[in-house]
């Protein structure tokens, strides 16, 4: 989103100029014309000193100059994190990259776990997987051990818990997708309920489970998964992110986006609220547990989630 709030401003600043791509490209002396593209489309991390030049042959005042800087440096700062993960896919980088400034994120997956909730269990599972089917279909693999992206994904989770401002988190869970048959070895979904249970504590993050036989709208069935984020400036576009397994639609259209926005609400209406989906996942963990004052669950104190922590299934102080 900060490559393409930089690309559209520097299109506009170039456009009152009265210069075209290859006057521009003619006078800085770039060697390549696609440079300039793909820095106005979005497509490229610009390098803030690439980005100075342009500023000053646009004649963009001091105030402008230095914000869209900012966005530079901003839209550029993903590159040092993605070098320690070289096996990420483009898939998990574009999540990365759309999670890594964002204020908020809404998910709702009809057969998995959301990625930022997955414990490394579940996720080798989900990877492994997914890497047999690419095989199959005489992809090549994306990386040589399925560790080193499981490992990429958990840094990714870190977001939910970083200081300060982690965004304000919520999901809808299908009840399928934590206790089917076909959703994971049982060890595997046991590990994952109870990591639940934590992340349903903290303050930021907000979790609904959708039961199998619960009515969504008016008889709704939600087709694919998605996600929207949304973003500290108000000039960056909220984001809708469409998940169909091996390709995704990313798009900013408000139609669009308001579609998907009147859905969640539904999911998040006929779903469970935060405190019985609390009660409900550690029910499922099948151990006995205390039970849980409204208090610590989803939007309560910022002091919960250092309160209450699971010890072998039970939820104790700390």
């Amino acid at each position: 989103m900060r490559r393409r709030r930089l690309g559209i401003d520097l299109r506009r600043l170039r456009e009152a100029a009265g210069l075209t791509g290859d006057q521009v490209i003619e006078r800085i002396g770039w060697a390549s014309a696609s440079k300039l593209s793909r820095l106005e489309n979005g497509r490229s991390r610009p390098d803030p000193q690439d980005v100075a030049v342009l500023l000053d042959l646009y004649g963009a005042d001091e105030a402008l100059h230095e914000e869209l800087l900012g966005i530079a440096g901003e839209a550029g700062d993903m590159r040092g994190w993605l070098k320690n993960f070289p096996v990420m896919t483009q898939q998990q980088r574009s999540w990365a990259e759309l999670e890594a400034g964002c204020t908020e994120i809404s998910e709702y997956n009809p057969v998995l776990v959301p990625g930022l909730l997955q414990t490394p269990g579940y996720a080798q599972v989900r990877i492994v997987s997914a890497r047999e089917v690419s095989a199959g279909a005489g992809e090549p693999e994306p990386g040589d051990e399925p560790a080193t992206e499981v490992k990429a994904r958990m840094a990714r989770q870190s977001l939910l818990t970083r200081e300060p401002h982690a965004p304000s988190y919520t999901a809808v869970l299908e009840e399928a997708a934590l206790v089917g048959r076909r959703a994971g070895p049982p060890e595997v979904l046991h590990e994952q309920l109870v990591q639940l249970c934590d992340l349903a504590l903290l303050p930021n993050v907000t979790l609904h489970v959708l039961l199998r036989d619960t009515q969504v709208g008016n008889w709704y069935l939600p087709p694919t998964a998605f996600s929207v984020y949304r973003f500290a400036d108000p000039l960056d576009p909220e984001t809708l992110a469409i998940e169909g397994g091996f390709t995704d639609v990313m798009s900013t259209e408000a139609i669009t986006l308001n579609s998907y926005k009147v859905v969640f609400e539904w999911l998040c209406t006929a779903a469970l609220d935060a405190s019985d989906t609390l009660s409900w996942l550690i029910e499922a963990t099948g151990r006995p547990t205390e039970a849980v004052p409204p208090s610590t669950v989803a939007f309560g104190p910022a002091t919960a989630p250092t309160q209450r922590r699971w010890d072998s299934g039970r939820l104790t102080d700390r």
